[in-house]
């Protein structure tokens, strides 16, 4: 069969399908582009000629359609994804974010950016980098380091093994994340004689690891010796879809769970063993649990600096570590006994008599009894607080609907606060963090799950990196209720930098006083005009009941809302949790605010740990 290397590009994908438990889909769902002179004769050809076996979505940022892609593969996990194709150049060089975000969180999207001439028959051309030492690097070749499969297709042969390899790395449970393929533009356009057999029906079987017996039985000892086990649970429970094997096994043994970002919603809120929220944005009942547990199971985590909180939340002398991955770069951490397996499989092979103490089950109920009381006093506060914010959202919403936010304080805030009722009701990317990822990851969620209301909670410093992405809400008819918290600044860092000693510098949107700092009047942006002026219908809200009637308003539309609240940035309404984050302070300073915070640091400093303890059970 004769076709361009675009068009077999876009038939061979539209073949692709991933199975895993009998489940067949479709695993390349559709693609997302941006035209300019390196793909608009390839794949945008190739895309017009052939529009039914790929859908086309118009995105209005490179790296906003990545974010859109990724959140889609999250809420289908990580069994479907999109492709996005670019330009040469900044076109492509745009989405390398994206791909940083997908790869730092496990999650798939396949990246087809234009390139330079295979031929070099015009160059240099417009876009081309050009560099001394090399004849063979393009722009391109900065995906490298953030891509977990990279290729470059110079020859038609060569497209074959390219997409093969891209689909065996974006169905790799343990090693997926952005894969890129770069099509050189004039290889986009050349015509070449395919076998048949490439564009057949592909199944990629996304597999499900099973745990070694010998690790069982060790997994099983180790927790029987245990007086206060504590187990983890991050976003691989998620993915695996073992919600409903976690809460029959800590059912069965009383063992309390803990909840990272990406694992929140593995558990309900309110199942009797979930303390909610774990580590630096943790809850005070999972932190005091976690520091005198004598055996964390950490399932489906990578304990990231948040989790543990800075290495310091786990506070037991001799704490032990088991850790179930697929990802064996996971699984080894904290000198932890690994098991490289499916979180369902593990947890549903792993059957033992124990149940832990009385005493222990009522103190973990306690802690967080407590914790949900001061939980219901921050939603109520009579002030238009962001917590207070948060709790209408949550209150007012559907246990199906889904949260969205990235960046900022918000996720430090949702993370403590949010009560998920829903295995995929919380959808916060704090992998990475990328402030710009909310209003186009709700698209992706949006498009993934047509059947729920899709809440973006944004404050005005991410709104501003991205705000694009409310024009393909409009142009695809999709469904955002987006809550736009306007707080004249950055609330999260500036009130780290206030803890560092830093005083706030840089965080505040401001005109630049006669002092030359920026600590002059409040500058007249008006981010609800903004959205208007994008095509969206907006709803000011300045009180309490403003906002419950404007979320009721919004949830009864059939299309999307900005919901514009102003806050204030120094009334934040969440509870303290007393936890730390290891954010270095400088040693020396003329400031006495950083000279006290510096000592502050110090003695947290001398509280992390390096958990190298045996993982033998005693």
């Amino acid at each position: 069969m004769k076709l361009t290397v675009a068009q077999a590009t876009v038939r061979f994908l539209a073949a692709q399908y991933s199975d895993r438990d009998g489940v067949q889909q479709r695993l390349i769902a559709g693609c997302f582009g941006i035209f300019g002179h390196g793909n608009v004769a390839g794949l945008g050809q190739a895309l017009l000629q052939d529009p039914d076996s790929l859908p086309y979505v118009l995105g209005r940022n490179e790296q906003a359609m990545v974010h859109s892609a990724v959140a889609y593969a999250r809420m289908t996990d990580r069994l479907q994804t999109y492709a996005v194709t670019t330009s040469i150049g900044p076109g492509a060089t745009n989405m390398i974010t994206g791909a940083a975000l997908a790869t730092v969180n496990r999650l798939p999207v396949l990246l087809l950016p234009a390139d330079t001439f295979a031929d070099r028959s015009a160059a240099p051309l417009l876009q081309e980098l050009e560099v001394p030492w090399s004849g063979d690097v393009t722009v391109n070749d900065a995906f490298r380091p953030v891509s977990k499969y990279f290729d470059r297709v110079s020859r038609p042969e060569q497209l074959p093994s390219a997409l093969l390899s891209a689909m065996r790395v974006l169905t790799d449970p343990a090693e997926t994340g952005a894969v890129t393929v770069c099509l050189p533009q004039d290889v986009q356009a050349q015509a070449y004689d395919w076998p048949d057999e490439l564009f057949a029906r592909r199944v990629w079987r996304v597999a499900r690891p099973v745990p070694e017996p010998a690790e069982l039985a060790e997994v099983a000892a180790l927790i029987r010796a245990a007086r206060r086990p504590l187990i983890v649970a991050g976003g691989g429970v998620g993915y695996s879809g073992a919600s409903a094997a976690l809460a029959r096994f800590c059912a069965a043994t009383g063992i309390p769970v803990g909840l990272t970002q990406a694992g929140k919603g593995a558990l309900p809120f309110d199942h009797e063993q979930c303390l909610g929220a774990i580590g630096s944005t943790g809850t005070t009942a999972a932190n005091a649990i976690a520091a005198e547990a004598d055996l964390v199971i950490g399932i489906g985590t990578r304990y990231s600096d948040f989790t543990t909180a800075s290495r310091t939340v786990f506070g037991a002398d001799g704490v032990r570590f088991v850790n179930v991955n697929v990802a064996p770069i996971d699984a080894v951490k904290h000198a932890g006994l690994a098991v490289r397996a499916d979180a369902r499989r593990t947890l549903e092979a792993l059957t033992l008599e124990y149940e832990v103490d009385p005493g222990y089950r009522a103190e973990y109920t306690r802690l967080d009894a407590e914790w949900n009381a001061a939980v219901r006093k921050a939603y109520d506060s009579p002030e238009l607080t962001q917590s207070a914010v948060i709790g209408a959202v949550n209150d007012l919403s559907d246990p199906r609907d889904v949260v969205v936010c990235a960046a900022g304080s918000m996720p430090g805030d949702l993370h403590k606060l949010w009560q998920t009722r829903d295995a995929k009701g919380y959808h916060v990317e704090y992998g990475y963090s990328c402030m710009g990822y909310e209003i186009a990851g709700g698209l992706g969620v949006a498009m993934a799950c047509p059947d729920r209301d899709v809440f973006v909670l944004v404050g005005d410093g991410s709104y501003l990196m991205m705000a694009t992405e409310l024009v393909t809400a409009l142009q695809e008819g999709l469904k955002v209720i987006v809550v736009l918290v306007q707080n004249h600044g950055f609330a999260s860092i500036g009130a780290l930098s206030e803890s560092l000693g830093s005083q706030r510098f840089g965080t505040r949107y401001r005109y630049r006083s006669k002092s030359g700092r920026l600590d002059g009047d409040l500058l007249p942006v008006d981010l609800a005009a903004n959205a208007a002026s994008l095509g969206m219908p907006v709803t000011r809200v300045a009180s309490r009941d403003e906002l419950a009637a404007a979320i009721a308003a919004a949830k009864a539309s059939d299309t999307s809302t900005v919901i514009h609240v102003e806050t204030d940035p120094f009334a934040n309404g969440a509870p303290d949790n007393g936890a730390w984050w290891d954010v270095p302070v400088s040693e020396v300073s003329t400031l006495e605010s950083t000279r006290a915070a510096y000592r502050t640091y110090a003695e947290h400093k001398a509280t992390q740990r390096t958990y190298l303890h045996p993982t033998e059970a005693s």
